[in-house]
C-alpha cells in the first residue's frame, strides 16, 4: 500500500501506522509528506480486535489458511462450556503482551514471517519483535 500510495501521490515520503497480516481486515492509516510525523500518535492509540475463533484444530500456519495438523479428540469437547470460553476470552482482554503469530506481518531476518512459514520455515515468533 505504501508503494502504491507513493506512485499515486508522486512522493517518496509515505508512512503507515501498523501492518495488517494477510488475512486481516481493517484500517491501515497512511501519512503523506508532513503528515508522516503525526503517525507516532496514531500507532500509540488504543486498538480493538475482533476475531472468529475455531476451537479444536491446529494448522501449519496458525490460521485458517494452513493445513490441519491435528483435531482435538471428541472427549475434549466435554470441557468446553460457555463459561470456560468466557473465562479464557477475559484473559485476552485489556492490556496484554502480545506474542506475534508465526504468520504475522513482522519481519524476521528481513522477510515477512508469513512468507517464511509459507515457504516451509517456521518463524521464530518468540524471538521476533
Amino acid at each position: 500500500m505504501v508503494a502504491r500510495t507513493r506512485r499515486a501521490f508522486g512522493t517518496r515520503k509515505v508512512g503507515h501506522a501498523g501492518t495488517l497480516d494477510p488475512m486481516a481486515t481493517g484500517l491501515l492509516v497512511l501519512g503523506i509528506e508532513g503528515a508522516t510525523r503525526l503517525l507516532t500518535y496514531v500507532v500509540g492509540a488504543d486498538k480493538t480486535y475482533e476475531a472468529t475463533i475455531r476451537l479444536g484444530a491446529s494448522t501449519t500456519t496458525d490460521d485458517a489458511e494452513g493445513e490441519t495438523l491435528a483435531h482435538a479428540p471428541a472427549d475434549a469437547w466435554e470441557a468446553v462450556t460457555s463459561e470456560r470460553i468466557a473465562e479464557e476470552i477475559a484473559a485476552l482482554t485489556g492490556d496484554i503482551s502480545q506474542v506475534p503469530s508465526a504468520v504475522s506481518a513482522i519481519k524476521v531476518d528481513g522477510r515477512r514471517a508469513y512468507d517464511r512459514v509459507r515457504a516451509g520455515r517456521r518463524s521464530p515468533s518468540k524471538r521476533a519483535r
